[in-house]
């Protein structure tokens, strides 16, 4: 009784003082800050690290060894190829969706939707690379869907993840198709929607159903099991609905 005691009480022990690797897709970068501090308030001596890149280099490194024991990927499609290759513990679940939005620091007059990326005012437009993106994926459909993809393609500068199309469209074109995510930062909270920004129309195409999945990992289960259901709490919802995900 008192090995099974001692046991438990080191195993509590090493779930409140550990490390853990989380492979983030770049979009929650806006917000992984706050549902760190969250999480740390439930168990504060987790150390939570932080792996951010596009969700296709980051399946990648997942494949090559990297040592991740959960990612928070940018749609579905990635985790679950992670499954069906047994490199993750169990199915993908969805833990927030995604939304597109116009960005500029230049005014253009937004009431004309998609059709306002054909003016020869706006030579750049930054979206994120569909290859390795899904933000850029869902971009490009939106595009096609409402008919303007084959005559603007052409002033496309690409972003290898959602955030750098973001510094990209800062730095280097006239106008960005980004993550709605991105817009409610504490750094971006001086543009205004209306008139720096804009949602896209969600007819144009479906919310990212972005996906959270367990990982196999030598170490630290425990610690990734209690941040993957945090995650999922009613509490970091709460957080991704601040940050403009569909919850």
């Amino acid at each position: 009784m008192k090995k099974f005691i001692l046991a438990l009480l080191l195993s509590t022990s090493s779930l409140f003082s550990s490390s853990i690797n989380i492979a983030v897709a770049a979009n929650v970068s806006y917000a992984i800050d706050e549902l760190k501090v969250e999480f740390s308030k439930l168990y504060p001596k987790i150390d939570v690290r932080v792996i951010l890149g596009s969700s296709g280099k980051l399946t990648a490194q997942i494949k090559n060894g990297a040592p991740y024991g959960l990612f928070m990927s940018a749609n579905m499609l990635y985790p679950e190829t992670l499954y069906r290759t047994k490199f993750a513990l169990l199915k993908p679940v969805v833990y927030a969706e995604g939304t597109l939005s116009f960005f500029t620091l230049k005014k253009y007059d937004f009431s004309k939707g998609l059709n306002l990326l054909k003016s020869n005012d706006i030579r750049r437009i930054a979206i994120a690379n569909p290859k390795t993106a899904p933000y850029g994926k869902a971009t490009v459909i939106a595009l096609q869907n409402g008919g303007v993809y084959k005559s603007i393609k052409s002033k496309f500068i690409y972003g290898e993840s959602i955030s750098q199309t973001l510094s990209y469209t800062v730095r280097a074109a006239d106008i960005g198709i980004v993550a709605t995510s991105s817009l409610y930062s504490s750094r971006m909270k001086v543009y205004r929607e209306g008139v720096h920004w804009s949602k896209i129309d969600l007819k144009l195409y479906t919310p990212i159903k972005q996906g959270i999945v367990l990982l196999k990992s030598e170490t630290n289960m425990q610690e990734y099991k209690a941040f993957y259901e945090f995650i999922l709490s009613k509490k970091a919802k709460s957080i991704f609905k601040k940050y403009g995900y569909i919850i």
